[in-house]
């Protein structure tokens, strides 16, 4: 299987499955004699953990990092840096039911198709489980943009079709709008799920980080985002309703701002032809419904003849909040990936 790295200066490989031993990662590329605040980095990790709230999966798991090298007297080496968390809550016996059955949204027939095998438990390695190496990654990745004051932020935007403030970045802003509470609540009760959208923005980044034509820093964000479970969609500045606006009220134009280039208006995202100009990089990321519903659906086995696949096990109502630290996490990696051998390493 190929496709389980990311990155090319800095690059994270994960490895692991939903309910084998451990999942965890290799970063290698990162400078040495970098302080490692260890608590941070799994202060990051407690953020997507299972079973904080009543609409994440009830799965219990502290999702301990152990750190196996690439660390000396709490600073990294420049060897590669290889961590891992174990299993603890695993229950591989709430997926017999689907081991001859395909659930519909989910990769089960693709991967039978592409592998000719899969792992039923949990999904196996198409898990979103696989994204705590991804989060442990990209906490790595936040400590060298810190030194550079870089700082990425995700907040909630949008769950079903209620829209939140700006910056929603807690959960437990959910928990403290009744609306939102009871949706999820009657959603949980009827078996169902629901998604939502993701926003982020990225401060501090300086002009010239990305390339011009294939590797633009927007399309490699895109990758990062589009390559996280259940996310449909992506965009970025004005994304999709800059189709609708006239050029001349699109057009960032620019200001002298105290000897300072800038922008008057954002609507470039922060990125122009690929490479930033400066401004604060802003994309969305959208995530559809769980796939997973607690209620009967019709699907088809792997003889092709119909079943009827009872709900089982446990599972998100909704990923969105556990997701917001695996957002910030890609796009950490994404930045700091660009950042060797650029600009920013000689300002």
């Amino acid at each position: 299987m190929s496709g389980n790295s990311f990155g090319k200066a800095l690059v994270l490989t994960t490895f692991g499955e939903s309910h084998g031993e451990a999942v965890g990662g290799v970063l290698d590329g990162f400078p040495s004699n970098i302080e490692i605040d260890l608590p941070f980095i799994q202060s990051e990790l407690n953020r997507r953990r299972p079973g904080l709230d009543f609409f994440s999966s009830p799965r219990k798991e502290e999702d301990t990092l152990q750190i196996l090298s690439g660390l000396y007297e709490g600073k990294s080496t420049g060897a590669p840096i290889a961590f891992l968390v174990f299993n603890r809550d695993q229950k591989p016996s709430d997926y017999d039911h689907i081991s001859a059955a395909y659930r519909p949204s989910h990769a089960d027939f693709t991967w039978q198709m592409k592998y000719g095998i899969r792992d039923p438990r949990g999904g196996g390695r198409s898990s979103a489980r696989e994204t705590i190496a991804r989060v442990a990654g990209g906490a790595f990745a936040k400590i060298l943009l810190d030194k550079k004051n870089i700082r990425v932020h995700a907040w909630i935007s949008q769950i079903g079709p209620f829209q939140l403030a700006v910056d929603s970045a807690d959960s437990q802003n959910l928990i403290n709008d009744p609306s939102i509470l009871d949706f999820l609540q009657q959603l949980k009760a009827e078996g169902d799920t629901t998604g939502g959208i993701i926003s982020c923005t990225i401060t501090g980044v300086p002009a010239g980080l990305g390339e011009p034509v294939f590797d633009k820093l927007q399309a490699d964000l895109a990758k990062a985002m589009l390559s996280i479970n259940a996310v449909k969609g992506f965009d970025y500045g004005s994304g999709f309703s800059g189709a609708a606006m006239k050029g001349s009220d699109h057009n960032d134009l620019f200001v002298n701002q105290d000897g300072h280039i800038r922008t008057r208006t954002n609507h470039s995202g922060g990125i122009q032809g690929g490479i930033t100009n400066g401004e604060a990089i802003c994309f969305r990321v959208a995530f559809k419904p769980v796939s997973t519903l607690m209620k009967e659906q019709e699907t088809l086995n792997i003889s092709g003849e119909a079943v009827t696949l009872e709900g089982k096990g446990r599972h998100d109502v909704c990923v969105v909040p556990r997701a917001l630290p695996v957002v910030e996490a890609m796009a950490a990696l994404v930045i700091a990936d660009h950042s060797f051998g650029s600009c920013w390493e000689r300002q």
